[in-house]
């Protein structure tokens, strides 16, 4: 049996070094190629090392490239951005320029037209110290001259009538002689306190009217203080301001109730001075105050009769032949007229326009007319 074991020892064993140089073999194999591998790993890295390399490289330069040319961006966009506001600060400065010169035109245009309002201002307040309140000098001594022309003319208008016999004998001495108590304190508002055969003839600037200018200035203050724009007919219903109020008491006291004031300027104004005269007598001598007015055309006569109407509150009945106002375009109608209402025993007011440039002598013999006298310093347009 031993002898039959030892070469099958030797079979089984040989074939175990065979395996054990295989593996050997391999092993050896294995390691170099393991060898190689990482030989041929470290030119592989060696190569991306070396693109890496050129990669940046390439990189830098294009950062260079990159930073030079955002360099040239930025220095193109400051000039740009220069020029830019250059034209900016160019068109601002042009516009505030021109916004200047329109301002300081404007300024010119308003200074010059404050200029002309303050001298316009001026000249009115200059025209109603003189012209209004009667403080020129000149003016007076106009006014003082017309008043004594107008007093002679009477005078010589009286004469001359007295020579033509215009009015009855029988009736002369009661227009010019009054009763004394006609002429005192009475009040004259009541018509049955006349006698049928008296003749109406105010003499407002007289001493013995001393009751009744009272009464007049208190109803003048009244008007020009506590205006009643609602009130009764014939009641003014107007505002009525101090310069109306002088004019109106220079016309009943200084004048007598006869004699001419100077236009206010327009005839709207100097309808407001009739119609507060007319509330005055109505006031006084009640309906039997009739009034009549002269002017050269239908139109001034529509102005004058829309106008009291609006100031007294009155309508279109109250104007008539036989009613409270009677509107003429000629004075001889007119003169007619009021000699019949002297005959009735009624008290007519002559309103004479300021359109008519002559005064016919026939109105002045009546008891009460009020002339418009035109300014030729400062004519109206009519």
């Amino acid at each position: 049996m031993n002898s039959n074991d030892s070469p099958s020892r030797e079979f089984i064993a040989k074939p175990l070094n065979d395996i054990v140089a295989q593996e050997q073999a391999i092993e050896d194999a294995a390691g170099g190629d393991e060898i190689l591998a990482e030989e041929m790993s470290h030119e592989a890295l060696g190569d991306e090392i070396t693109v890496l390399t050129q990669r940046v490289a390439d990189l830098r330069r294009q950062e260079k490239a990159l930073q030079k040319e955002i360099a040239t961006l930025q220095a193109s966009y400051d000039r740009m951005l220069r020029g830019q506001m250059a034209d900016v600060q160019t068109t601002i400065g042009r516009m505030v320029k021109e916004g200047l010169s329109e301002l300081e035109q404007r300024k010119k245009t308003l200074q010059i037209s404050v200029e002309q309002l303050e001298r316009r201002q001026e000249r009115i307040r200059t025209e109603m110290r003189t012209t209004f309140a009667g403080a020129s000098q000149d003016l007076a001594i106009r006014v003082q001259g017309f008043k004594d022309y107008l007093v002679g003319s009477l005078q010589d208008l009286a004469t001359a009538a007295e020579q033509l016999e215009l009015v009855a004998p029988a009736r002369e001495p009661e227009v010019r002689e009054a009763p004394r108590d006609l002429r005192g304190s009475r009040d004259f508002r009541d018509a049955d306190e006349f006698e049928d055969d008296q003749v109406l003839t105010p003499r407002f600037a007289e001493q013995n009217f001393e009751d009744q200018a009272r009464q007049i200035r208190k109803i003048l203050d009244q008007y020009r203080t506590m205006p009643d724009y609602y009130g009764p007919p014939w009641q003014l219903r107007r505002t009525f301001e101090p310069i109306h109020a002088e004019r109106v008491s220079n016309w009943f006291f200084a004048q007598g109730g006869r004699g001419a004031l100077r236009t206010m300027g327009s005839r709207l104004q100097n309808i407001l001075i009739v119609s507060a005269t007319i509330s005055v007598l109505r006031n006084l001598y009640g309906d039997r105050v009739r009034t009549l007015i002269l002017a050269n055309s239908p139109e001034r006569l529509g102005e004058w009769r829309r106008g009291l109407q609006d100031c007294l509150g009155i309508s279109r009945g109250d104007f008539g032949a036989e009613q409270g106002i009677v509107l003429f375009e000629a004075p001889e109608p007119l003169a007619q007229r009021a000699d019949r209402l002297v005959r009735q025993k009624q008290l007519p007011l002559i309103i004479i326009d300021e359109s008519e440039d002559m005064v016919n002598l026939s109105l002045l013999q009546f008891p009460l007319w009020l002339a418009f006298a035109s300014d030729p310093m400062n004519p109206t347009v009519i």
